[in-house]
């Protein structure tokens, strides 16, 4: 009685916290903190389990509900399946997964679908009383070779048998949920939500049983009272036996006798790797071989201000297999254009900085909590590959195996989330410039990805995210591309930068030499892959990136003059008039090109204002020679490298190694050219665009040497002419 009396109070308490007017505190409350209530009674203890809305009993130090095995009792009645079932059902077991294992994933969830009805159907009908948990059990036998099943839900009827398990693609969900329609204009509010819990939508998933089974029964028997209890059996040949059985709990349980090559699914372990892949955040406990497995709470369905922070480490941990603790966590929730609950983590390190390996994508695609595609690779594109966590979509249109995305959702779902990751990653650079900085020197790789790969859309967005260090900043110091904007001249049209391995070589280069002088900020990118990030940005709004080692540069910021340390018309080498010290330039300029040869395109007389001899232009990409020698295989040991390709030569005629070798030509033309040619290889080895410097040792030693010769040969000269003078002043006082 006293049992009687806790059921009735605990239907009544169900009914009230459930009902539409019920306050999502009370809600919260008693699905977590009534879990179960114990009321003594004698040497009898009732375990009130509220989540289920019924009672059951156990005596004091035995194990819970000691029943009796199912057995057939009644006529068995033996029926074939229809034509185009059994077209199906060929297909079901030999064509449609792709994995066998997904059978368990489709088993549970058609479990908790059931639980899920019964549940839905208690809150108008206290009646309905399986004496059961809203639990999933399974157990396995190595011995027996056995894969087993059971939920306590909502069971089935003769009738419902042989619809559901007799016809296939005849989904009851569907049904059920048609029959829900009709409710809808209650405005209790219930009909909607149990809508969006339903997980089986097809009505095949029973089916994916027969790719490991050689026999499938299911007891099953209605939780309508004064139900039957029944027991179903096919082999999957063509027909189906059904028969009236005792000892039938409430709910469905499946008995599956596997095949000789899938006995590795009575294994425990496998079984438990399964669940926990596909189905660990189903609404209800599973149970395997009566130990809970599915202990991780889907985080994702609860509110981002109830989510603590060890809640946030102990799942991200569990989702990206780590250690750590993520350095960037994101609660994203949306209802439009699609219904998305997501939880993202970003790492503190990853696995490809030493060129190891590849990263997986890390993000799970799940679909009303049950998991479709592992570490999905159609969730986000794939630079954003470091992003862990799970994405939870209940807008899919997903094929009869759950397996295959349909039409164009998917498509919206990537762009959704994409866009999302984007920005967040821009408002965590905003909230914390100093933790982002620190991300994007682990991370900054993928970003760069990013920017080539993206669409014309995303880019600019991606773009955002660069960090660059640059001659306004000190060793270390990084900015926004937005940033150099801001700071841009008044007048200046594009964005510069230089493109070199250290900040050193940078602020030596010739190339920069001049808008060092004129206050102009060049950004300094230290990594190859970066030549191609500014290859495909191309510009910045309405800035164009431009290299500042590229030829006859139009700015109006660059065309300011500078003012000379001496007016180089009082200058002591300006003994000739204009027209004469142009006509010897371009004198000078030709004799380097013909002396250079097919190594150069054209030569000219720089306008630049620089202290070198040379410089460069309209060279190829170090990075792009980079990888068109490890394209054509001359980065090999032993090889040649690739020729390089003619460039164009700018010299500064006003240097004194370009005056010394133009008056030296005529007297010792092989030593001239010969420093011609080192002028040119210097100035490609200042571009970055020499392969290989041994190519020019010997002629350096022979410039060496000419030079220390002249050098012995002009200190004996000065010798000599000592001992003259010394001689002389002897003489005198002789």
């Amino acid at each position: 009685m006293l049992r009687s009396l806790a059921r009735t109070a605990l239907a009544a308490r169900s009914r009230s916290i459930n009902s539409a007017s019920a306050t999502p505190v009370a809600k919260a409350y008693y699905s977590t903190a009534l879990r179960s209530t114990v009321i003594p009674v004698g040497r009898k203890t009732t375990h009130l389990v509220h989540n289920s809305i019924r009672s059951f009993v156990t005596e004091t130090g035995s194990s819970a509900d000691q029943e009796q095995e199912e057995k057939v009792i009644g006529e068995s009645k033996k029926k074939t399946f229809q034509a185009e079932t059994r077209k199906l059902l060929d297909i079901v077991t030999h064509s449609l997964y792709s994995e066998k294992e997904v059978f368990v994933r489709e088993l549970v969830s058609n479990a908790s679908d059931a639980l899920e009805k019964l549940r839905h159907t208690q809150l108008t009908d206290a009646s309905l009383d399986t004496g059961k948990p809203l639990e999933i059990h399974i157990s396995v036998d190595e011995a027996k070779g056995t894969f087993t099943i059971q939920d306590f839900g909502i069971g089935m009827t003769e009738e419902e048998a042989i619809s559901n398990l007799g016809t296939i693609a005849r989904s009851g969900s569907k049904a059920f949920l048609e029959n829900l329609k009709a409710e809808e204009t209650t405005g209790s509010g219930v009909v909607g939500s149990t809508k969006e819990k339903i997980i089986g939508q097809f009505g095949v998933g029973f089916y994916s049983a027969f790719m490991v089974g050689s026999e499938i029964k299911v007891y099953t028997r209605s939780a309508k009272p004064g139900s039957k209890g029944y027991c179903w059996t096919s082999d999957g040949s063509g027909s189906y036996e059904i028969a009236e059985a005792e000892n039938v709990a409430v709910g469905t349980k499946i008995v599956i006798t596997l095949r000789e090559d899938c006995k590795e699914y009575a294994k425990e372990d496998r079984i438990e790797k399964i669940i926990k892949k596909y189905s660990n955040f189903v609404d209800y406990p599973v149970h395997l071989n009566n130990k809970k497995i599915n202990a991780v709470q889907p985080l994702w369905t609860k509110d981002k201000n109830e989510i603590s922070e060890q809640e946030h480490i102990e799942f991200y941990r569990y989702v990206a297999g780590a250690w750590d603790n993520p350095q960037f966590k994101l609660v994203y929730k949306t209802d439009s254009p699609l219904a998305i609950s997501s939880l993202l983590y970003i790492p503190q390190r990853h696995m490809e900085i030493l060129g190891m390996q590849r990263e997986e994508p890390g993000v799970s695609l799940y679909s009303r909590k049950v998991m479709i595609q592992a570490k999905s690779k159609a969730l986000l594109p794939e630079w954003l590959r470091f992003v862990k966590g799970v994405v939870d979509c209940e807008d899919l249109p997903l094929n009869v195996s759950r397996e295959l995305l349909q039409d164009q959702s998917l498509s919206k779902l990537r762009q959704v989330l994409t866009g999302r990751v984007i920005k967040w990653l821009e408002n965590e650079s905003k909230a914390d410039p100093k933790a982002y900085n620190h991300f994007f020197e682990e991370f900054g790789n993928f970003i760069k990805e990013g920017v080539c790969t993206e669409n014309e859309n995303n880019r600019p967005n991606v773009a955002k995210l660069l960090r660059y260090e640059s001659s306004a900043g000190s060793s270390g110091e990084v900015f926004s591309l937005k940033e150099y904007v801001d700071r841009m001249k008044e007048g200046q049209e594009n964005i510069y930068y230089t493109c070199v391995p250290k900040r050193k070589f940078a602020e030596e280069s010739p190339y920069f030499e001049e808008f060092k002088e004129k206050g102009i900020e060049v950004l300094f990118l230290y990594d190859t892959v970066d030549e191609f990030v500014v290859n495909n940005l191309r510009q910045v709004g309405q800035h164009k990136l431009v290299s500042i080692d590229a030829a006859d540069i139009q700015d109006a910021a660059l065309q300011k003059p500078i003012k000379d340390d001496a007016d180089s018309s009082k200058s002591e080498d300006n003994l000739l008039s204009k027209e004469e010290a142009k006509l010897e330039a371009e004198n000078i300029a030709d004799w380097f090109r013909q002396t250079l040869g097919m190594q150069v395109r054209k030569v000219e007389v720089s306008k630049r204002h620089m202290s070198h001899p040379a410089v460069v232009t309209e060279h190829d990409s170090p990075a792009v020679r980079k990888m068109m020698a490890m394209m054509s295989g001359a980065a090999k040991a032993g090889e040649a490298s690739m020729p390089p390709t003619p460039t164009s030569l700018e010299i500064n005629v006003n240097h004194p190694i370009i005056k010394k070798v133009w008056s030296v030509k005529s007297q010792d033309p092989e030593f001239a050219k010969q420093v011609a040619e080192q002028i040119y290889d210097n100035a490609l080895i200042a571009a970055g665009v020499l392969d290989d410097p041994r190519s020019m040792l010997k002629r350096l030693n022979r410039i060496m040497e000419a030079s220390l010769s002249a050098a012995d040969a002009s200190k004996s000269k000065d010798n000599v002419m000592q001992s003259k003078k010394i001689e002389v002043v002897e003489g005198e006082k002789v």
